[in-house]
């Protein structure tokens, strides 16, 4: 072997071996951290306490009766308003109508005890059935002038109690179309 490819063999060893003490060799520092989150939602949970407000027999016009029933924010967070929806059906029992019987059957709402004045039977809202249908007003709304008591909405853990009541309108006409008829009313509250 010539000389010329001995050190030419000498060199290419040399290289390879200074490259594998090389890259055997590197080294470096390193380190890792890890970040993490949660994120849970709040809750917006409302109950209405208790869940039949009225079942009534034998209404007569002009006849009458007061319900109390609770609105309660079992949630965490603050309720800003409750609007009620209504919806009804009729059962015409003699099949005899010629209006609806939800015209004649009127809704007080008298007193929402913890946003009123200490004033009983301060009424804050009174419509039909029917005329309800057609509007969804806020039922925690704060319709009292004055400063006591707490303001419109539901705070979280708290509850209103809601004094309401229910009328069949005497209209001093003849309403006997309406004998034996029921009336299957719901009530929905939305809270937001």
């Amino acid at each position: 072997m010539s000389i010329k490819k001995q050190l030419g063999l000498g060199v290419a060893t040399a290289v390879l071996g200074i490259g594998l003490i090389g890259g055997g060799t590197f080294a470096y520092f390193s380190d890792t951290a890890e970040a993490s989150s949660t994120f849970a939602a709040g809750t917006l949970d409302l109950a209405v306490n208790p869940e039949v407000i009225i079942d009534v027999d034998d209404l007569s016009p002009g006849s009458w009766m007061i319900r109390a029933f609770d609105l309660e924010n079992n949630g965490s967070f603050d309720i800003t308003e409750v609007l009620l929806s209504t919806s009804y059906q009729v059962e015409d029992a003699m099949g005899d109508n010629t209006d609806d019987f939800g015209k004649h059957i009127r809704v007080n709402f008298l007193e929402n005890n913890d946003k009123s004045e200490n004033e009983p039977n301060d009424i804050i809202y009174s419509a039909t059935l029917h005329e309800l249908q057609q509007i969804t007003p806020d039922a925690v709304e704060k319709n009292v002038i004055g400063f006591e008591n707490e303001i419109s909405g539901l705070p979280a853990g708290t509850k209103d109690t809601m004094y309401v009541e229910f009328e069949f309108v005497d209209n001093g006409e003849d309403q006997n179309q309406f004998q034996g008829d029921k009336l299957k009313l719901n009530w929905s509250f939305e809270a937001r």
